[in-house]
Order: structure tokens, then sequence, then C-alpha cells
């Protein structure tokens, strides 16, 4: 790659031994769920790569000069963010965490405390949207709107500071739904597309992110951390988006059924 500013950034989830403890309660969100183990091995594939140069925030990178950076973003807000901030801050890095701000301080999910607990710690707090719709990109145009003005609103309200980074829920984008983050007011937007190249649309720089599973291996990750292989990533991610744009009804009773919340025991994890 050959592009002056780089970005490898990466979206994780929850981190937990039990998945019932943190984040959502449904079979989609059990792959994205990582073991402690998992994720310190990821972190430290992450410090070897990047020796000199650990992860920052978005506040701390200056998006027009040439550089190559590594970030580390999660999303929706569930209770084991605050694990995670204390594994980042014994090796001195700091996160983004994107909260969907309806669930704010239900059972499984951080509380009004927490949050301000983890801006004290020096991460960047930001969007998931407000109800986290699981095919963002099917929404009105209007609604793509309330989703981010909600959020941003509440998060404003409840950190005592302007809310203007956002990750957009379920991954799936398109021009609409970039067009509404910059409507908003967002200045940054986080996407699941493995593109390590910033863009701009309407003055809201687009970022994209490889979202991490637990299945996916360490030495991958540090790869990836080194900038190496984003382009195989993309071309995996291009080629589920176009199965999705070629089977729409497929795709929605997909996402209906693993979206679907859990009534029993857990499956166990793989």
């Amino acid at each position: 790659m050959t592009a002056d500013l780089l970005l490898a950034t990466f979206g994780y989830h929850d981190v937990v031994d039990d998945p019932r403890t943190s984040g959502f309660q449904r079979p989609g969100a059990l792959p994205f769920k990582h073991s402690p183990a998992g994720f310190a091995r990821d972190l430290d594939a992450i410090g070897a790569a990047t020796a000199g140069s650990p992860p920052r925030v978005l506040a701390d990178v200056d998006l027009s000069k040439p550089a190559r950076h590594v970030l580390l973003t999660f999303d929706d807000g569930g209770k084991s963010a605050l694990y995670i901030s204390d594994a980042l801050a014994a090796r001195g890095w700091r996160g983004h965490f994107f909260v969907v701000t309806s669930l704010i301080g239900r059972a499984t999910f951080l509380d009004s405390v927490e949050l301000r607990y983890l801006r004290s710690c020096g991460h960047l707090i930001g969007s998931h949207s407000h109800t986290h719709p699981d095919i963002f990109n099917a929404l009105a145009p209007r609604r793509m709107l309330e989703e981010w003005h909600q959020s941003t609103d509440a998060l404003s309200q409840l950190l005592g500071e302007c809310c203007t980074t956002a990750a957009v829920p379920g991954g799936d984008i398109s021009p609409q739904v970039l067009e509404s983050a910059a409507a908003a007011g967002l200045r940054a937007l986080f996407t699941s597309e493995p593109w390590p190249v910033p863009r701009r649309v309407h003055g809201c720089w687009i970022l994209g992110r490889f979202i991490a599973k637990a299945s996916t291996s360490s030495a991958r990750i540090g790869a990836l951390a080194a900038f190496t292989g984003w382009r195989s990533a993309l071309l995996v991610r291009r080629a589920k988006v176009l199965a999705r744009a070629a089977l729409p009804s497929l795709y929605k009773s997909y996402v209906a059924r693993t979206t679907r919340e859990w009534h029993g025991a857990l499956p166990e994890r793989s």
C-alpha cells in the first residue's frame, strides 16, 4: 500500500469468560465474544507489530499528515468494556468505545457512571446508534438521522462534551448511511469495511476497520497491525456485501434469526 496515511483499525466487541455477562445475548453476537486469554494474545501481537508506536485514539491522530497508526475500537457498550479498559491501561494504551445509548444501564451493558469512568481513563466514547438497527442501511434517511442525533445527544449530555464520532451498527453501509453521519454533524464514522485509507464524505472522515472474531488468529491480527493482508480482507468483505445485495430476502432472514435474543441455555463457545 502506498497511501500516505494508513490506519490499521481493529473492531472488537466483548471480552469475557462467560458470554452471558456482557453485551448482546443473541446467536449473532457469540462469534465476536473473545476470551480474556485470546484477547491478550491479540494485544501481544499488536504490541509486537507496533513497537514504539502504540495504538492511539483518533483525537491524537492528525489525519492531514502522512503516517501509519493503529487504532482499537470496541462496539456495543457491554459490561466487559471495564475489563478491556484495564487491559489497555496495563499497556499504556487507549481505545474507542462505541455505545448503543438505549441500552445504557441494562443488565449486561455499561451504566452512566461506568461510561464516565471510561472517559476519565482517556478513552474516546462514541455513538453506536441509539437502538442498534440490525440492517442500518435499510433505514429511511430520516430514521438514520434520528438514530445519530438521539445517541450523540445522549452521550454529549452524559459526558459533558460533544460526541462527534460513531461506528455503524451491524456494519451495513451505503452512500446514504455515510451522508446521514455527515448530516448529523459527525466528524468521524467507523465502518466494518477493512480499508485502511481514510476518506471524507461531506466533511466526515470515513474510517475502515477489520472486525475481529474470536476465531481470528493472533498471527493474522499481528500481520494486519503491520499493514499486511488488508487487500485480501477487503476482497472477502466485498464478496459478502455482494452476496447480501444479491440475496436480500435470505440476508434479512439470516439477520432476524441471529439477532433473536436467547431464551434458555446458551450455546457452547466454539
